[in-house]
């Protein structure tokens, strides 16, 4: 095996040195070649192959793009170290936060670029279950198709719905805007905002229980802690009024799966499902033939630009602070809070 290349004490011309490891993203997927050639001109840029390698580099990097593990010791290896950027979308175990924090290392995540593409995709799958869209296509392919208010039976508007949000993060606050021309009615649940910071939105607050039952659309944007694992249990589906339509775009672990598609199986509501219990999704799992689900394959957040937005957001805070400024454009990691989170690897 070829050793472990020994870094220069501060980079190629005294740059500061950048560890950059993206998988599962391969560079040219969240870069573009103006971006990454940006950043290959302004740090050091090392791509260390094994661990090895890696822990060489580390007492001379000043951030890691990626997230390798990163226990205690290995942050101690890493002195001079100021940023982690986490470019996958989720905040794993692998990571001593605390010892980041306590050496003064910055933990930035990539989120805010996928909530745009994620609200966009929410919002259609809310239209397909108001009007039908993908069912009576379907159905029309089948030479099954029916003609005006044959096919308008269940339909209902978005205008002026009553619709709820489990969760207002960066997602929530992404689809709020989309949702406005509608005019709806928007109650939110989130324990982690006080009710000033809802209200400033100009939505309104409302506990889990009032969300749900007031909700003929309802929205799960939450992230998944040891709290919200499977939030939406059987007796709080129960609260979704008939004939609802729920939207399932955030974290699968919120929602109990065998309950929600046996409600569904029911007729009790609808639902539009992007994130599953376990992926890729096994090939007799029932949801795959169950009428009144619109299916879709994790596919929400990922798409090009969403991913191209990733690099540009690293390329520019690695340049502040590099220059001694606070970063603006990924999501600081809040120490109260990155230890909470329950998500795992998207694949």
């Amino acid at each position: 095996m070829e050793q472990a290349r020994e870094p220069e004490p501060d980079g190629d011309g005294g740059k500061p040195v950048v560890i950059l490891r993206a998988a599962p993203h391969p560079n040219d997927r969240i870069f573009s070649a103006e971006s990454l050639a940006a950043l290959r001109d302004r740090f050091t840029v090392v791509e260390p192959t094994d661990e090895a390698e890696l822990d060489a580099w580390l007492p001379r990097a000043f951030a890691i793009v990626g997230q390798p593990d990163l226990p205690r010791q290995r942050l101690r290896d890493a002195p001079r170290l100021r940023a982690v950027l986490n470019v996958e979308g989720n905040f794993y175990p692998n990571v001593d936060y605390q010892a980041c924090f306590e050496q003064g290392v910055y933990v930035l995540g990539c989120g805010p670029a996928y909530a745009q593409a994620v609200a966009e995709y929410a919002l259609g799958l809310a239209l397909d279950l108001a009007r039908g869209i993908s069912r009576e296509d379907r159905a029309f392919r089948a030479g099954n198709e029916r003609y005006v208010a044959a096919g308008n039976v269940d339909a209902v508007l978005l205008r002026h719905a009553d619709v709820g949000l489990v969760g207002f993060g960066n997602l929530g606050r992404a689809l709020h805007p989309l949702l406005a021309p509608f005019h709806p009615t928007i109650r939110v649940y989130d324990p982690w905002l006080p009710d000033s910071v809802l209200r400033g939105y100009e939505v309104i607050p409302a506990s889990l229980d009032e969300t749900l039952s007031h909700s003929q659309f309802l929205f799960v944007l939450a992230t998944v802690t040891e709290q919200s694992r499977h939030l939406l249990g059987p007796a709080q589906l129960d609260r979704i009024p008939a004939g609802g339509r729920l939207i399932v775009i955030s974290r699968a672990p919120v929602v109990d799966f065998p309950a929600l598609l046996e409600r569904v199986a029911a007729g009790r509501f609808t639902a539009g499902i992007d994130v599953w219990p376990d992926e890729p999704v096994p090939a007799d799992y029932p949801a795959r033939t169950m009428e009144g689900l619109v299916l879709s394959a994790h596919r929400a957040g990922g798409i090009p630009a969403a991913f191209r937005e990733i690099g540009d957001m690293v390329l520019d805070d690695l340049s502040l602070i590099a220059a001694g400024l606070p970063p603006a454009r990924m999501q600081v990691a809040a120490r109260e809070l990155v230890e909470r989170y329950r998500n795992r690897p998207v694949t």
